[in-house]
């Protein structure tokens, strides 16, 4: 077995519990630090975040940057490693990392169309930022229960926070949003069933008609990536002096070139 090696972690507090149940059983050390959810609803300002976190990383410090984020509308097109090189799984999104690979995200895209995906990150950010209207869309709870007419029961909350006419625009979008989907899939966890995730998703499908389904998740993606097993189809390491950019390959989802514009 290899040195113990000190890693940092940048990551969306999306997969908070997921990847601490991970880093606690992990074989080398790791500093963890979590950003706000929602940051890629305006990727460029997310990205803007996430490299101010990366640049303030002490040179000389960790090993490597451990990247907790998926391709998320592009948010980290862009991104340059500075003094320590970046690690970044391959994958669409954050339900890739639950899912523990990009090849069952894609299988389940294929064979489950119209399912929209909870964890227990996505069921607990609204409380745990202390917003409980839950107005960003990208994270939108979808609940028609409770106030008369058919609204939802955070519309009266909409109404004071932001006003009449913004409040119907949520709820005109959350209308629109939850007609794209057939079923509500929770992916869960041994150490999340505590959380009685499954009846908070089973009263969502049940308010819109969807199919409830669940999956046992896989940690195994996140697993590798904190215990440093890098393989190139799973995971991209950029070298200082690179940025990430999408490939165009499904196979590899990301790229890294340097700033001359040759690729790795």
């Amino acid at each position: 077995m290899g040195a113990i090696q000190f890693f940092k972690v940048i990551a969306c507090e999306i997969a908070l519990r997921e990847i601490c149940f991970a880093a606690a059983q992990a074989r080398h050390l790791v500093d963890l630090e979590f950003l706000p959810q929602g940051l890629h609803d305006t990727p460029q300002l997310g990205l803007t975040q996430i490299q101010q976190r990366v640049d303030a990383v002490p040179a000389g410090k960790y090993d490597a940057i451990l990247l907790g984020y998926g391709l998320c509308g592009n948010i980290i097109t862009g991104l340059q490693a500075g003094a320590t090189p970046l690690v970044i799984p391959r994958a669409h999104d954050c339900i890739t990392f639950f899912l523990g690979s990009k090849e069952r995200y894609q299988q389940m895209a294929d064979t489950q169309g119209g399912s929209y995906y909870y964890t227990s990150g996505w069921l607990e950010v609204i409380r745990r930022r202390g917003d409980r209207a839950g107005a960003s869309s990208s994270m939108f709870l979808p609940s028609r229960a409770g106030l008369g007419g058919g609204r939802p029961a955070a519309y009266a909350e909409w109404v004071k926070k932001y006003g009449e006419e913004k409040a119907r625009y949520l709820l005109e979008v959350m209308d629109t949003w939850t007609a794209n989907y057939t079923h509500g899939v929770l992916i869960e966890f041994d150490f999340t069933r505590t959380l009685k995730l499954r009846e908070q998703v089973e009263a969502i499908c049940a308010e819109h008609g969807w199919e409830f389904k669940e999956l046992e998740g896989d940690l195994g993606l996140l697993r590798r990536w904190l215990d440093g097993e890098w393989e190139a189809k799973e995971f991209l390491v950029v070298p200082p002096g690179h940025a990430i950019q999408q490939s165009g390959d499904e196979t590899k989802l990301i790229a890294a070139h340097r700033v001359d514009g040759s690729h790795a």
